[in-house]
Protein backbone atom coordinates (compact mmCIF):
# COMPACT_ATOMS: atom_id res chain seq x y z
CA UNK A 1 0.00 0.00 0.00
CA UNK A 2 1.56 3.32 -1.01
CA UNK A 3 2.07 6.22 1.43
CA UNK A 4 -0.69 8.27 -0.13
CA UNK A 5 -3.00 6.19 0.91
CA UNK A 6 -2.15 5.89 4.74
CA UNK A 7 -2.53 9.52 4.54
CA UNK A 8 -6.39 8.71 4.36
CA UNK A 9 -6.61 9.70 0.54
CA UNK A 10 -9.32 7.66 -1.22
CA UNK A 11 -9.19 5.10 -3.38
CA UNK A 12 -9.60 5.87 -7.49
CA UNK A 13 -13.51 5.36 -8.05
CA UNK A 14 -12.97 3.56 -11.01
CA UNK A 15 -11.72 0.75 -8.92
CA UNK A 16 -14.95 0.89 -6.78
CA UNK A 17 -17.04 -0.09 -10.16
CA UNK A 18 -14.71 -2.87 -10.74
CA UNK A 19 -14.62 -4.15 -7.69
CA UNK A 20 -18.40 -4.06 -7.99
CA UNK A 21 -18.78 -5.85 -11.44
CA UNK A 22 -16.23 -8.62 -10.32
CA UNK A 23 -18.29 -9.20 -6.84
CA UNK A 24 -21.50 -9.34 -9.06
CA UNK A 25 -19.92 -11.52 -11.67
CA UNK A 26 -18.67 -13.97 -8.85
CA UNK A 27 -21.78 -14.15 -7.89
CA UNK A 28 -23.36 -15.13 -11.22
CA UNK A 29 -20.69 -17.50 -12.26
CA UNK A 30 -20.43 -19.38 -8.88
CA UNK A 31 -23.94 -19.20 -7.59
CA UNK A 32 -22.72 -17.63 -4.23
CA UNK A 33 -23.57 -15.07 -2.81
CA UNK A 34 -21.12 -11.79 -1.76
CA UNK A 35 -21.55 -9.31 0.79
CA UNK A 36 -21.09 -5.32 0.61
CA UNK A 37 -20.48 -3.42 3.82
CA UNK A 38 -20.09 0.10 4.00
CA UNK A 39 -18.17 1.12 7.19
CA UNK A 40 -18.43 4.85 7.89
CA UNK A 41 -16.75 6.93 11.04
CA UNK A 42 -17.81 10.59 12.40
CA UNK A 43 -16.71 13.03 10.44
CA UNK A 44 -12.64 13.51 12.21
CA UNK A 45 -12.15 10.25 13.33
CA UNK A 46 -8.56 9.66 14.36
CA UNK A 47 -8.51 5.99 14.54
CA UNK A 48 -10.56 5.22 11.83
CA UNK A 49 -7.89 4.78 9.13
CA UNK A 50 -5.92 2.82 11.69
CA UNK A 51 -8.97 0.87 11.64
CA UNK A 52 -9.35 0.72 7.37
CA UNK A 53 -5.33 -0.59 7.94
CA UNK A 54 -6.13 -3.46 9.96
CA UNK A 55 -9.17 -4.86 8.34
CA UNK A 56 -7.10 -4.56 4.79
CA UNK A 57 -4.78 -6.41 6.35
CA UNK A 58 -7.20 -9.09 7.95
CA UNK A 59 -9.13 -9.57 4.89
CA UNK A 60 -8.85 -12.63 2.89
CA UNK A 61 -7.58 -12.80 -0.82
CA UNK A 62 -10.42 -12.88 -2.00
CA UNK A 63 -12.00 -10.21 -0.27
CA UNK A 64 -11.37 -6.02 -0.86
CA UNK A 65 -11.42 -2.46 0.54
CA UNK A 66 -12.24 0.82 -1.24
CA UNK A 67 -11.32 4.20 0.80
CA UNK A 68 -14.35 6.64 -0.10
CA UNK A 69 -12.72 9.28 2.19
CA UNK A 70 -11.26 9.84 5.39
CA UNK A 71 -14.01 8.45 7.27
CA UNK A 72 -15.56 6.20 4.95
CA UNK A 73 -14.90 2.48 2.66
CA UNK A 74 -16.58 0.00 1.55
CA UNK A 75 -15.58 -3.70 2.08
CA UNK A 76 -16.03 -6.45 -0.69
CA UNK A 77 -16.69 -10.10 1.27
CA UNK A 78 -16.54 -13.19 -1.74
CA UNK A 79 -18.36 -15.91 -0.85
CA UNK A 80 -20.23 -15.06 2.21
CA UNK A 81 -24.39 -14.27 2.76
CA UNK A 82 -25.55 -11.26 5.01
CA UNK A 83 -25.21 -13.14 8.50
CA UNK A 84 -21.49 -14.70 7.71
CA UNK A 85 -20.82 -11.06 6.93
CA UNK A 86 -22.06 -9.92 10.40
CA UNK A 87 -20.02 -12.75 11.88
CA UNK A 88 -16.48 -11.72 9.77
CA UNK A 89 -17.22 -7.72 10.60
CA UNK A 90 -17.67 -8.15 14.35
CA UNK A 91 -14.45 -10.55 14.41
CA UNK A 92 -12.42 -7.51 12.72
CA UNK A 93 -13.82 -5.51 14.94
CA UNK A 94 -12.92 -7.24 18.28
CA UNK A 95 -9.34 -7.75 16.82
CA UNK A 96 -8.50 -4.20 16.04
CA UNK A 97 -10.12 -3.27 19.77
CA UNK A 98 -7.61 -6.29 20.89
CA UNK A 99 -4.92 -4.57 19.22
CA UNK A 100 -5.63 -0.74 20.16
CA UNK A 101 -6.86 -1.75 23.76
CA UNK A 102 -6.17 1.96 25.32
CA UNK A 103 -7.82 3.92 22.43
CA UNK A 104 -11.55 4.15 22.56
CA UNK A 105 -12.68 2.54 19.73
CA UNK A 106 -14.66 4.68 16.69
CA UNK A 107 -17.87 5.04 16.83
CA UNK A 108 -18.66 2.94 13.27
CA UNK A 109 -22.08 2.93 11.09
CA UNK A 110 -21.94 -0.47 9.03
CA UNK A 111 -24.36 -0.83 6.47
CA UNK A 112 -24.78 -3.90 4.76
CA UNK A 113 -25.77 -5.41 0.87
CA UNK A 114 -25.96 -8.82 -0.18
CA UNK A 115 -25.46 -10.17 -3.53
CA UNK A 116 -27.24 -12.95 -4.69
CA UNK A 117 -26.52 -15.11 -7.84
CA UNK A 118 -29.60 -13.64 -9.70
CA UNK A 119 -27.87 -9.65 -9.08
CA UNK A 120 -25.37 -9.89 -12.09
CA UNK A 121 -25.65 -6.18 -13.03
CA UNK A 122 -25.85 -3.97 -9.69
CA UNK A 123 -24.66 -0.64 -10.36
CA UNK A 124 -23.37 1.69 -7.43
CA UNK A 125 -26.31 3.81 -7.58
CA UNK A 126 -28.00 1.24 -5.74
CA UNK A 127 -25.74 -0.35 -3.77
CA UNK A 128 -23.80 2.89 -1.74
CA UNK A 129 -27.18 4.23 -0.65
CA UNK A 130 -28.10 0.88 0.62
CA UNK A 131 -24.79 0.73 2.80
CA UNK A 132 -24.20 3.88 3.81
CA UNK A 133 -27.98 5.24 4.13
CA UNK A 134 -28.43 5.21 7.78
CA UNK A 135 -29.96 1.69 8.24
CA UNK A 136 -26.83 0.17 9.50
CA UNK A 137 -26.03 -0.98 12.63
CA UNK A 138 -23.78 1.59 14.93
CA UNK A 139 -20.60 -0.47 16.93
CA UNK A 140 -18.97 1.69 19.55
Amino acid sequence: MGMAQRRGTSDDPRRLRELLARTCLLAVEQSVCSVVVGLAAGEGDLLFPELVDFVESALRVEDSIFRMTRERAVIFLADVDRQQADVVMERLLVGFRERFPTAAPPELTLGFFEISPRDANLTLKEVLPAVFGGEGRTTH
